[in-house]
């Protein structure tokens, strides 16, 4: 069974509820950083491109909304994980490319660390019954 998150919410791969089963918006914000540059450790990409290729490695499971997306690459810039560029043009407009950068590249493993801790610590709390 695929599980779609979009807008927080969880589907089937036909678009049914799963009921009341929902995914913390807080919960996808604290690895937004993750899934972006974890798209970007494969190469250089832009907005739409990282986003399609997020619903591709999510097996269509998840859906990153746009303002999220750029929210993320505003931060991820900030903090100099990532650095854009101009790149090729699209129906009139320059797209803006971007590049992980090695800071950027250690924090993705960070990242990933956390997420492998944090897994484990909260299927502490999990009986095999409860799910």
């Amino acid at each position: 069974m695929i599980i779609l998150i979009t807008s927080d919410v969880l589907t089937n791969e036909r678009g049914d509820s799963l009921g009341n089963i929902t995914i913390s918006s807080d919960v996808m914000r604290g690895y937004t950083d993750l899934i972006i540059l974890r798209v970007l450790c494969e190469g250089d990409s832009y907005g739409y491109a990282i986003s399609k290729k997020v619903t591709v490695i999510s097996e269509n499971s998840y859906t990153m909304k746009e303002t999220t997306l750029y929210s993320a690459f505003s931060r991820l810039e900030k903090s100099k994980h990532v650095r854009s560029y101009p790149g090729s043009y699209s129906g009139g407009r320059e797209r803006t490319y971007y590049t992980i950068t090695e800071k950027g590249l250690q924090y993705y493993h960070h990242k990933c660390a956390e997420w492998a801790v944090t897994q484990e610590l909260i299927s502490k709390f999990i009986q095999k019954n409860d799910v």
